[in-house]
């Protein structure tokens, strides 16, 4: 049995938002990850060797702190061990920030497309394609969002002192951030004008925006806490034995190999998370765009005039 299309072009409710969310989730979720795997491998394999070198250069740094003799031997182990560690950190940093931007645009242009095709026939490649061809806009989006946050940051560095005034301006963001991208996606719209526009909307709905934001992310978390057990359960497990027989971590291939693994999966799970979190503000744009100009009520009006005459 086909699943039933979800009109996200309607002015919903907050109950609303939050269960067509989970429909969405439980129809897409198998489709979504398919494309995700599909796009990120470069990716993850990159992912994988920096998750490498920073597990390489960490352990050795270690190890070579726990038997220190030899000095001259030892500070040239260091040098090798932290340059490991610093060359894995700024490759970490590159790739996780493309990877971020693709996945950031890749869920962006799966929900449009789903809206586009009323469900039906959602292929992968055209979904790659539509992300392709928003690449500068994506770019210049992103760049334009560099002094956006140093501002958020010194703005809640001072604010602070004032109880979860700064939660609610993160969230605020999140929510502006998020519609503002589908807006400049799905409207072809300039990365300013977008940005105008999900001020526009969000601001004028702010606690629906909000609440919609923080309750699924929330539950997001949860769900992929779940996933995030495994890894987390074996890295303790390991971590405890490492610690408790007082083993050398440095003398064997196999601690570098478990921390890489499931280091790598936590980063992998987080950057999936993201896509999720973006599929909330996808929503969250259809419904705060019909309330604002009724364009998918008005156009059903008018069919059903057509139909009758």
């Amino acid at each position: 049995m086909k699943d039933k299309y979800l009109e996200l072009r309607i002015n919903r409710d907050f109950g609303d938002i939050l269960t067509v969310y989970f429909d969405f989730l439980k129809q897409n979720i198998k489709k979504f990850t398919n494309v995700f795997l599909s796009y990120n491998g470069v990716f993850l394999i990159g992912l994988l060797i920096t998750s490498y070198l920073l597990v390489s250069g960490f352990i050795g740094l270690i190890s070579e702190s726990s038997n220190s003799y030899g000095i001259g031997l030892v500070e040239n182990s260091e040098d090798t061990y932290l340059t490991l560690l610093i060359a894995g950190g700024i490759l970490f940093v590159v790739i996780f920030l493309m990877a971020t931007g693709l996945n950031f645009s890749l869920s962006t242009s799966y929900i449009i497309k789903y809206v586009e095709h009323k469900g039906l026939k959602l292929d992968k490649t055209e979904i790659w394609n539509h992300t392709k061809s928003k690449f500068g806009n994506t770019v210049v989006f992103i760049l334009l969002l560099i002094p956006i946050y140093l501002v958020l940051v010194i703005f809640l560095v001072i604010v602070s002192f004032i109880p979860l005034l700064g939660n609610l301006i993160q969230i605020f963001m999140t929510a502006w951030i998020g519609v503002s991208y589908v807006c400049m996606i799905d409207e072809n719209k300039g990365v300013t004008e977008a940005l105008g526009e999900g001020w526009n909307l969000v601001s004028k709905n702010f606690w629906k925006s909000i609440g919609a934001n923080f309750i699924l992310s929330f539950l997001n978390f949860l769900l992929l806490f779940l996933c995030m057990l495994i890894p987390i359960i074996i890295l303790s497990v390991f971590t405890f034995h490492v610690v408790a027989n007082n083993v050398d971590i440095g003398a064997s291939i196999t601690p570098n190999i478990i921390y890489t693994v499931g280091f790598c999966l936590l980063i992998i799970l987080s950057l999936y998370a993201q896509c999720l979190s973006q599929f909330i503000n996808g929503i969250l744009f259809y419904t705060l765009h019909e309330k604002t100009y009724n364009l998918n009520t008005r156009s059903k009006i008018e069919q059903i005039g057509q139909s009758e005459q």
